[in-house]
């Protein structure tokens, strides 16, 4: 595979991450992060979903990530 730069080391985990998910939920999560990459402004945040939030970045910054399955399993939730 050939990318025009480096990827971050936490970038390349995520990639693996996604490559054991259905090809469904890589589209789902390559949409995403295309969303994310060319919004130039950023979503605000809810006040209510803040702690949750800081509490996922501490988990990140820890290296804790949810398994391959956990996170399949959260994206079935939002299928019809």
């Amino acid at each position: 595979m050939s990318y025009y730069g480096p990827m971050t080391k936490l970038l390349e985990k995520a990639v693996e991450t996604v490559r054991g998910l259905s090809s469904e939920s890589q589209d789902e999560i390559a949409r995403a992060m295309l969303e994310l990459a060319n919004d130039a402004e950023p979503e605000a945040i809810d006040p209510a979903h803040l702690p949750a939030l800081l509490e996922g970045l501490e988990q990140a910054k820890a290296g804790r990530y949810a398994a391959a399955v956990d996170v399949e399993a959260a994206f079935r939730r939002f299928d019809g």
